[in-house]
């Protein structure tokens, strides 16, 4: 739980406007310096090493928040098909399936809306349009 806390916080203050112009500010700040170290090795190290560094832990970042945001999206899907009397709850556990699986279901699924398109009786509330 703390590192779900923490991740979420950082990856909240790491995507704040203020952040992306410290950033801007910080690599301004090293091209300027480029001629006062005649743009050796060491002073080309240093960028290259801190962006590494960087990628490499936000990778880590983003996935967590993206797994949690991912989970918490699911869960209400899943609630509102369970809280529908007309949605086949078998759709609930579809996680457990072969990509084969899924790409029949959604032909299935697809089938079943170009019928409905088709169906003159269906009826398109008003203000929306087909």
């Amino acid at each position: 739980m703390r590192f779900a806390k923490f991740c979420q916080t950082l990856s909240d203050k790491a995507g704040h406007p203020r952040t992306f112009q410290v950033a801007l500010g910080l690599i301004v700040l090293w091209a300027a310096t480029g001629p006062y170290f005649h743009y050796n090795d060491t002073w080309q190290l240093i960028i290259n090493t801190s962006t590494t560094i960087v990628t490499f832990l936000m990778v880590f970042l983003i996935q967590n928040t993206q797994n949690r945001d991912n989970d918490i999206l699911h869960l209400k899907l899943d609630e509102l098909i369970r809280a529908s009397k007309s949605a086949q709850n078998s759709v609930l556990s579809l996680e457990d399936l072969e990509s084969k699986q899924l790409r029949e279901m959604r032909k299935a699924y697809r089938k079943l809306g170009n019928a409905d398109n088709e169906d003159p009786t269906h009826k398109v509330p008003d203000g929306e349009s087909r």
